[in-house]
């Protein structure tokens, strides 16, 4: 089984998985309507195009989209060079990620130690799933996950396509989205509690613009001729379509805005109906797993969220844990405190060292290394003595 928060979960992605080989044709049309299936173009992944099924039981919340980004990518390159070798796919990756803007790349240099091929693509990987807000910030975000990944998947194709990153390419394809979000969200007949949401998901993801910087009053001024190919103009209308469909379903009204739409970039109405379709049916089927469907109490969904997600990794590196928790008897102590009274505060900065600590010995648990990562220490407190053997406090109890 992969572990996408392990090292090395690339190498074991290769060793077990490949690409659905009905996924690997020259027709695009083809291409993106399965990737469409899968829920990698909503910003929520229920599948995979792969041969062999991928096993994410006990995953946490970032790790499918990572897996799925990975798959994509490597199914775009194949659609390239269908002879070549998983090697030469993460060498051709890394030089499209090293070709983004200095800004972009900025952060790449920092996470990229000098590892493996695979080993820094997972690191790259992982920057890109998330989105461009703290893991935690000031107000507890609900939106953790980068809802735009299928941007660095038409990028991709247009490096591969022309064997370098069109200029501004980045910063065009987000301001046709926001462009295209944002005027979608004026023409709807029903305001939706969910459309603050939309848009609050759509900025957190963007990395090259801003939504304030954009003012769109018409189609006519999205200028949207600078996009040649159907996968960017398939994806920037199913866009407009999922914004408009917050509320529950598309008036006639809106309806006509993407039929004109499609027409302004050159689509036939034949994929606007089968876009409009497949949106309603999507979401439908999976309104109750989509996280910004479900957002009455954002601070509760994401504590409720990151709890599931740190008891999984917990779970995942108990033996580790419990064998570096009681090579500390001052932590088992002050643990097994912690159970019977409230510690005070030079208790508290004890505890919260002695697992910083270990936690730089676990891969897996460096989500608590990051801004905002501290923050989550209590809910790890709060499971330890759950995760260990029953013993763990009897004994405890004998010092």
């Amino acid at each position: 089984m992969i572990n996408p928060s392990a090292p090395g979960w690339i190498d074991k992605y290769f060793s077990k998985q490949s690409p659905s080989k009905s996924i690997l044709t020259n027709d695009l049309d083809s291409f993106y309507h399965k990737i469409r299936k899968t829920g990698f173009i909503y910003g929520h992944i229920v599948s995979f195009e792969t041969d062999t099924p991928i096993d994410t039981k006990g995953w946490v919340q970032n790790e499918i989209p990572k897996v799925a980004l990975l798959n994509i990518l490597h199914a775009t390159y194949k659609l390239h060079y269908q002879d070549k070798t998983s090697e030469q796919f993460l060498t051709k990756a890394l030089d499209f990620y090293n070709a983004m803007s200095p800004q972009s790349f900025s952060l790449f240099k920092k996470v990229l130690p000098n590892g493996s091929a695979s080993f820094n693509l997972e690191k790259i990987i992982d920057s890109r799933v998330q989105t461009n807000i703290d893991i935690v910030s000031k107000n507890f975000s609900h939106i953790v996950t980068n809802a735009l990944l299928f941007v660095d998947v038409l990028a991709f194709h247009q490096y591969l396509t022309h064997s370098e990153l069109p200029d501004k390419y980045l910063k065009r394809i987000e301001e046709a989205i926001i462009g295209v979000v944002s005027l979608s969200l004026k023409t709807k007949t029903n305001k939706s509690k969910y459309d603050d949401l939309l848009i609050k998901l759509f900025e957190a993801s963007v990395r090259y613009s801003k939504f304030s910087n954009v003012n769109i009053q018409n189609i006519e001024e999205l200028k949207l001729t600078y996009f040649k190919s159907n996968l960017e103009k398939y994806y920037i209308l199913d866009m407009a379509g999922m914004s408009l469909w917050s509320d529950g379903k598309i008036e006639n009204e809106e309806a006509y805005f993407l039929y004109k739409l499609a027409e302004n970039i050159s689509i036939p109405d034949e994929f606007v109906a089968t876009s409009i379709a497949e949106t309603d049916h999507f979401i439908s089927s999976y309104k109750k797993e989509i996280p910004y469907f479900n957002y009455s109490n954002p601070v509760k969904h994401f504590y409720d969220q990151t709890t599931q997600n740190v008891e999984t990794l917990i779970t995942r590196n108990k033996n580790r844990l419990f064998k570096e928790i009681t090579q500390s008897k001052e932590l088992m102590i002050l643990l097994a405190n912690s159970t019977r009274r409230d510690l005070d505060e030079k208790e508290k900065k004890k505890v919260k060292k002695h697992l910083l600590d270990i936690c730089k010995t676990i891969p897996s648990l460096t989500i608590f290394l990051l801004p905002g990562g501290s923050l989550l220490l209590p809910i790890l407190i709060k499971f330890i003595p759950k995760m260990l053997p029953s013993a763990f406090n009897e004994n405890l109890d004998n010092e």
